[in-house]
């Protein structure tokens, strides 16, 4: 540092930052609690308990509609009448984009380090396997040769 209180050859913060007392600082290890920013700045917010629960039940669903997705047989029927056409193709990726994507933000969510998120990510992941992707409820076809829309799930 310098006379003046700067850091030589380093960027001061911005002065948003150094005077804003409720800026919630980014954590690198799991912690609890309800005061976490959950894929937005400043969201859910500081002591907002309801807002923490929302986030909670997004996150919970996403990964469950993540599942859904990964295990859904929507266009089975669609591609073997139209004998594999393009707008089923292009269907199917669009499908494939939504779900990778989808996949991205409960990532992102599990990277704010709240262990209550981290607990609902697996568990949404879990029953939406355990629903859709599971042999509990999931009949397949003997000798049919593909059992889901899309392909596994390789990018987390």
């Amino acid at each position: 540092m310098d006379g003046g209180g700067h850091m030589s050859g380093m960027a001061a913060p911005p002065s948003n930052m150094t005077h804003n007392h409720h800026h919630m600082m980014m954590h690198m290890t799991f912690f609890w609690g309800k005061n976490a920013e959950i894929l937005f700045d400043g969201w859910p917010g500081h002591d907002h308990l309801g807002m923490y629960i929302l986030a909670l039940a997004l996150v919970f669903f996403l990964a469950l509609f993540v599942e859904w997705l990964s295990n859904c047989n929507v266009l089975r029927d669609a591609a073997s009448s139209h004998h594999r056409s393009t707008a089923v193709g292009l269907l199917q990726t669009l499908m494939y984009a939504v779900r990778i994507g989808l996949a991205y933000v409960v990532m992102l969510a599990v990277m704010s380090f709240n262990a209550g998120v981290f607990l609902v990510a697996i568990a949404g992941h879990s029953i939406g396997f355990f629903f859709f992707g599971s042999r509990a409820f999931h009949k397949t076809t003997p000798g049919d040769g593909k059992s889901t829309d899309l392909p596994a799930l390789n990018c987390c």
